[in-house]
């Protein structure tokens, strides 16, 4: 007879295993982030399945972060999908791989003139060494 952890694993297993194969197999953005979702809720299923199991409730603690991120993720990919379709106008990932201006290709001139030589400062002697007595220097008076 099979276990409700093992019914409950296997259940999680399958869909983040669909989910995979999805995110892998799509072309379609908006299929491929449905399809981490999927992986998201595998993970999820298998996190309360091992809390119960436990008798803690550390598994729904996590779930309750994976679902907070998950919804998270899924409006801000939503925002960068919509915004990468009103430049493309397609959701083919292909279409996606070279995002970069076209007018661009010309040579750019630098932002900053060349910096100047750098200014030569007064050297420490090495750890250790005495510096170099200096020999007094000697004036003439005259007097008159």
């Amino acid at each position: 007879m099979i276990s409700a952890l093992e019914s409950q694993l296997a259940i999680g297993a399958i869909l983040f295993t669909l989910g995979a194969i999805g995110f892998l197999t799509r072309r379609n953005l908006i299929l491929m982030m449905l399809s981490g979702e999927m992986m998201l809720h595998g993970v999820s299923i298998n996190l309360t399945a091992f809390g119960r199991y436990h008798n803690n409730a550390a598994g729904q603690s996590f779930t309750v972060f994976v679902l907070t991120v998950a919804a998270c993720e899924a409006g801000l990919a939503l925002a960068v999908i919509l915004t990468l379709y009103q430049r493309r106008k397609s959701l083919d990932v292909e279409l996606w791989s070279n995002l970069g201006e076209a007018d661009l290709t010309r040579e750019v001139e630098p932002a900053f003139p060349a910096a100047p030589p750098p200014h030569e400062y007064p050297r420490l002697t090495p750890a250790g060494a005495m510096p170099k007595p200096q020999a007094p220097t000697v004036t003439a008076k005259t007097t008159t």
